[in-house]
Order: C-alpha cells, then sequence, then structure tokens
C-alpha cells in the first residue's frame, strides 16, 4: 500500500530549503552563461537577488522563527532546525560572493564594452558632476531626512529592503565622533542616467554631498547597508470578524518584523558595522558582506534600456490556432468556438489576450450572458481581467469574484482593487476561512437559446495580463456539462456554505487532489507488476510533499517509469539503486518561467492526463484549495505528452539531478555545439504557425 512506507530508507528525503537555494543556484548559471546576451544575463542577476530577498523574507524568517519560539521540528531530510539554518548560512553567503563576482567579472565589463557604463562618482568627469550637482539639488536633495542618533536621537527604524547610508561625523567644536542614517529614496531612480548609457548609484550620489546635509560637520566616513526583514503575514481567521481590515492591520505590522539579513559594502569599517549589528541584533551569519552597490535587483534598470543588440528578440505571443487558424484583427468568437471543441492554450505562445482576456471581455459585453464567476489571486492594477468584470456589474450580469486578499505581497494590491470591483457592483468575497484560494477558475453562464451553458476556464496560471507574457502555463476552455457542474459546484462551495466534494472531472484540494493523484500512482504501480503498460509524467513548481514522495519510490521500485519536469525545489531523490533507480528529474530555465503543473498516467494506453492550479507542497495540498482538471480530447492529451517528450529528450539542455541532490546542467552534444533550447524551439514553432494546437 502507498501510505506504509516504514520499509523506505530514512535519508530518502532532500532537504528542501537547500534544495531552493539549488533553484537559485540554477538561475545564477543562467547569469553566468556567457551564450546569452548580457543584459540577458543582468537581468538573470537581478532575479536572482530578488529571489533570495523573498527566501530570507520567507523562509528564513520562518525557520528562526519556529526555532526561537520552541515549536520547529527536524526536517523530513532529517536535519534538526539549527542544522538547517548553518546549512542555509554557508550556502547563502556562497551564493551571494558569486553573485557578486559574476557581476563584477564578467557582466559589468561586458555591459562596458558595450558602451553601457555604471560609474562610481569619482570616475565621473568634470561637466558630468556639474550636471549632477544640479540634478542632486533639484531632485533628491528635498527628499532626504538625515537622522542622527545620540542620546536624544534614538537608532531609527530601518525599513525591510531600504538602501540606506552609515555616515560618521565629527563636531569641529567638541571632537565628538557621531553616527547618522541617510535613506536612498526608493521612489527615486536607483542609478540615475547621464545621458542614455552612462550610470551613477543614486547613493555614491547623495555620499558626495553629504557635506551639504550636515553643514559644519567633518565627515570621517560613509558606507551604504541594507536590511532584510521578517515580512511573512500572518492572520488569524478564526477570531477575525472582518478578514480585510484584520489582513491590514496585519500588513502594518509586518513592516515591523525583526532583522533576518543585513548586506553591507565589504569595505565597511569595524566600528559602524559592530554598531549596526547592535542596533538591528543581528549576529555574524546574518551579515552578508559584498562588493559595491549593494541591491542588484536594481539591475532591472539596464533590462529596460533600448539595446535589442544586447537582448534576446522580442517575443509576442499568437492567437491560438484553435481558436482561429489565420491571425486576423477581427477577434474570433470564442463561445461559437468552444461550442464545436475545448481549447487548450499554452501562454505566453499562445496569446492570453486573445484567448482568456477575450472571452472575459466578450462575456461582459455579450447580451445572452447572464452571470460570470471568477477567482482572482493575482493580477495587475490595471488589469483588463478587473475591467471586464466591472463592465459585466455594469451591464447588469451577475458577477463574482472570489479575492484572495492573502496572497502573499500582493495583499495591499488586492485589497485595493476587490474595493474597486465592490464600487462597480461586483459580488466580492475572500474565500474560507483558513483556506487560501488559488484555484485558477472562471464561469460564463450564457443563454445560447436551446439550453444555458456553463463556459469555463481553467488554468495553471494566475489572470495576470502581464505576467502571462513571462510565466509559461496550460489552460482550459471547455462548455462541457461535467466541467460546468464541477466549477459550478466549486465556485458555491467558495462562496455559500456549500459542502460538496464530489466532482466529475476534477480533483480539489485539500480533499482531493493528493489522494487523487495517490490513487492514479497506483494503478500504475498495479498495471506494472501485471505487465502492463504504464509510467507518471509530472511537471510542477515544487515538489516536496512527502505522502506524494513515497507514493512515486513505490512505483519506482514497481518498474513504473517515473518522469519528473519541476522548475524549483524538488526533495525527491532520484536515481537511488533499488529506491528510485526509474525516477529521472529534470528542470529547465529560462526567458519563461516554468509555471504550469501537468501530470500524466499512462493507464495501460488509455492515457490521462491533468493540468492545474496545485504544486505537490503541504500547502498547496492541505492549506489551499486548488483544482485539477483531467483533459477530455486526445490530441491535447497527445500535446502535454509531446511537452514532455522533448523536455525529457537528451537533445535539450536541462539541469538533470543526481541522487545526491546535485544538479547538473546539460547544455552541449558530444561534439561541443550548444543542445536545442526548449523554449526557444516552442517559439521558433510558434512563429511557424505549430506551437499551439
Amino acid at each position: 500500500m502507498s501510505n506504509s512506507f516504514t520499509d523506505l530508507p530514512v535519508d530518502r528525503f532532500l532537504d528542501r530549503e537547500l534544495s531552493w537555494l539549488a533553484f537559485n543556484q540554477r538561475v545564477l548559471e543562467l547569469a553566468e552563461d556567457a551564450n546569452l546576451p548580457v543584459l540577458e544575463r543582468a537581468k538573470f542577476l537581478a532575479i536572482f537577488a530578488s529571489n533570495l530577498d523573498e527566501f530570507f523574507m520567507v523562509r528564513v524568517a520562518g525557520l528562526k522563527r519556529r526555532i526561537a519560539t520552541g515549536i520547529a521540528v527536524r526536517s523530513a531530510s532529517g536535519k534538526s532546525p539549527k542544522d538547517v539554518l548553518e546549512s542555509i548560512w554557508e550556502r547563502a553567503h556562497a551564493l551571494q560572493r558569486e553573485h557578486a563576482q559574476v557581476f563584477q567579472g564578467e557582466v559589468l565589463p561586458e555591459m562596458r564594452s558595450a558602451g553601457i557604463e555604471l560609474l562610481r562618482y569619482e570616475q565621473l568627469t568634470a561637466d558630468e558632476r556639474d550636471f549632477l550637482d544640479k540634478f542632486f539639488h533639484a531632485q533628491v536633495f528635498p527628499v532626504l531626512t538625515p537622522l542622527a542618533v545620540d542620546p536624544s536621537h534614538p537608532f531609527p527604524y530601518i525599513s525591510g529592503l531600504s538602501l540606506n547610508l552609515a555616515v560618521v561625523v565629527r563636531n569641529p567644536v567638541t571632537g565628538n565622533e557621531l553616527f547618522a542614517r541617510v535613506k536612498v529614496p526608493p521612489l527615486l531612480p536607483r542609478f540615475v542616467a547621464l545621458g542614455s548609457q552612462r550610470f551613477v548609484p543614486l547613493e555614491d550620489l547623495m555620499a558626495s554631498h553629504l557635506n551639504e546635509l550636515f553643514p559644519g560637520m567633518q565627515i570621517l566616513q560613509h558606507h551604504s547597508f541594507r536590511v532584510t526583514r521578517n515580512e511573512d503575514v500572518e492572520v488569524e481567521e478564526d477570531d477575525a470578524e472582518n478578514l480585510l481590515l484584520a489582513l491590514e492591520r496585519e500588513l502594518m505590522r509586518r513592516r515591523f518584523g525583526p532583522p533576518v539579513r543585513l548586506e553591507v559594502e565589504a569595505s565597511i569599517d569595524s566600528y559602524v558595522l559592530e554598531l549596526l549589528m547592535s542596533e538591528l541584533d543581528v549576529t555574524d551569519s546574518e551579515v552578508f558582506r559584498v562588493p559595491g552597490p549593494l541591491d542588484l535587483t536594481g539591475l532591472w534598470s539596464f533590462v529596460g534600456l533600448d539595446r535589442p543588440d544586447l537582448k534576446q528578440a522580442n517575443f509576442v505571443g499568437r492567437t491560438s490556432r484553435q481558436l482561429a487558424e489565420v491571425e486576423s484583427s477581427t477577434q474570433p468568437d470564442i463561445f461559437a468556438v468552444v461550442r464545436e471543441h475545448d481549447v487548450l492554450l499554452h501562454h505566453p505562445y499562445d496569446s492570453f489576450s486573445t484567448s482568456v482576456q477575450a472571452f472575459l471581455e466578450q462575456a461582459a459585453n455579450d447580451p445572452h450572458v447572464l452571470a460570470i464567476k471568477q477567482t482572482l489571486y493575482r493580477t495587475s492594477g490595471d488589469s483588463p481581467i478587473v475591467d471586464a468584470l466591472i463592465t459585466a456589474a455594469e451591464n447588469g450580469k451577475q458577477v463574482l469574484a472570489i479575492v484572495e486578499i492573502k496572497a502573499r505581497f500582493d495583499e495591499q494590491n488586492n485589497i485595493d482593487w476587490s474595493r474597486k470591483l465592490e464600487e462597480a457592483g461586483v459580488h466580492v468575497v475572500y474565500g474560507l476561512v483558513g483556506l487560501k484560494t488559488h484555484v485558477k477558475a472562471s464561469m460564463v453562464v450564457r443563454n445560447d437559446g436551446d439550453q444555458l451553458r456553463r463556459y469555463c476556464h481553467l488554468g495553471t496560471g494566475n489572470y495576470h495580463p502581464k505576467t502571462a507574457r513571462l510565466y509559461e502555463d496550460i489552460g482550459l476552455i471547455t462548455c462541457s456539462a461535467d466541467v460546468g457542474e464541477d466549477i459550478s459546484n466549486l465556485f458555491n462551495v467558495l462562496s455559500g456554505y456549500s459542502m460538496n466534494t464530489e466532482y466529475a472531472r476534477l480533483l480539489v484540494a485539500p480533499h482531493s487532489v493528493r489522494t487523487g493523484l495517490i490513487e492514479r500512482i497506483d494503478r500504475e504501480i498495479a498495471n506494472s507488476e501485471a505487465g502492463l503498460p504504464s509510467g507518471i509524467r509530472i511537471k510542477c513548481n515544487a515538489l516536496v510533499d512527502e505522502i506524494v514522495i513515497d507514493a512515486l519510490y513505490r512505483a519506482s521500485q514497481a518498474g513504473v517509469s517515473v518522469e519528473v519536469f519541476v522548475r524549483g525545489i524538488c526533495a525527491l531523490r532520484p536515481g537511488v539503486q533499488g529506491l528510485s533507480e526509474n525516477v529521472k528529474v529534470i528542470s529547465i530555465l529560462g526567458r519563461f518561467l516554468e509555471h504550469s503543473r501537468a501530470f500524466c498516467f499512462e493507464n495501460n494506453g488509455a492515457r490521462e492526463v491533468w493540468i492545474g492550479s496545485a504544486d505537490m507542497m503541504h500547502r498547496n495540498l492541505d492549506r489551499r484549495v486548488e483544482t485539477l482538471v483531467r483533459l477530455a480530447e486526445p490530441v491535447h492529451i497527445a500535446w502535454v505528452n509531446d511537452l514532455f517528450d522533448m523536455a525529457m529528450s537528451p537533445d535539450f539542455s536541462a539541469w538533470s539531478l543526481d541522487s545526491d541532490g546535485v544538479w547538473n546542467r546539460r547544455l552541449h552534444r558530444e561534439d561541443g555545439a550548444l543542445l536545442a533550447d526548449y523554449q526557444e524551439t516552442l517559439i521558433a514553432r510558434t512563429k511557424h504557425g505549430g506551437a499551439s494546437l
């Protein structure tokens, strides 16, 4: 039985935190890839920095909090909480040093060779300094607030991820040395432009004018530093009369979470560093000394430069061939197409705006549409999806929006536009107490003359038009009666008091995604043992859940081929003799964020494929509402399996995971030539009219 694992080795799980750091190392390897244009490499440096910020704000902060409160338990990998934390410090320090080296030693010189220069203030010409002096007085100086630290001025609060200058001055009258802090204004450009190709860090410009901020004092030294704080949000929903107000209060509290990391320039004076460590209450392990400038998330400003010669060719998705055989300025009638057949979409190769967005916009303006129900987890502030829902409400349709206001780091955005929806007459609810609503579903009820028909979209990605151009996702538009009834029942669960847990073509977490997948894994085991065709393929962002992993180990032991295509964390250890020698794990990173989740089962030749929102993590399977939908049309089932054929093929570049938890990049053929790139191949197929179905 799949739920009895006492005979499996205790060291069968890789550590999830170290696996996450290994994921960010793969991002860094893209920044190191000299085959990529330099601004693409700069982009991956910025992504690495942003990822690491979030890792410290959430994962490290959570681990430290659990250790401090005594509730931390040994991880599934067998490591004690303190051992995990020690391993994180060691690996994170090494990665941040490597990150700085790639920037200073490779990307920065290559940018300079291409005419893009990031200069320190002392490297500027006299004319450039004159220009910057004027800019400083007009745009920067009025915004700055120097904060002294002395008996009448306590050490100021340092906000999370803010960049600051630590300044030491001397009073020429008394000879006393004093400390002050100046915050780098976050709303001003991180790098100040001198023309179109030369830039100076804003903190350098501020440092060169400190004598104007502290007139009469002697400037002895200055150093930049940056603090990362615990920014996870916890709301006691059971006790919260109004979830919206409770979350707003918690967001205010988040600003004051304890520090978990202090970044300083490597040249910092020991006295200043000791003062910062003491005031911020951070240990030596939590101090990251890196060459300046700090905070390389600012490299996004270089990625946006008008230098197409230094970037990959721009790609714009095309209208799915299932919706329109030929690209045209006239939008297809999506309801008419879907009445003929299901539509499977693959973003960003298939345009989001001419498919999902158009589906909702047509519904909003269609006089035959009676109601729209929609889940929203993340979207943009100026979202055409939100606009379509507002238009529908204004056109007199029943509109329901299930808004997840607890979506991490998008909480305030979601509060803002949920109020906008309410003001327009949309029924807005915030899902179920104790569960995040992560399902991606939309349902349109239309009077087709002969009957009321439900048109549904189920996807793996958010209804976010901007990220839909960067995230790889799969979505299904269908008017299947089974799916329509399932989605209708699911929305009743989310908005009302329905206790329904039975669905015809859906698996729904927290009730049935894990158990439904394990039933199918068990079926593959039984088929293999009976000598029948078997096989399992999983594509997800993270594979951590121990019960699912153990079921996959059982499958491997039974001779089932298990192929895992994972973007981020993977706690499954492949290739272990007697345990997982039939398991293969690969990862693909590239210009698009691999984000879709798909689950394929050979099923004795009657292949079964599910797509949906759930990752294989405890939070997704136990603490969120997630759905997987089973594809019905053979062409769709074959197409998803074709994607796996490509990704797992040795002809395409990828990282493969070994039994020690090490990711090895497969980049070249035996003759030294580069292997084909998975995403670029799909782009090329799209341009030639062949990527979508």
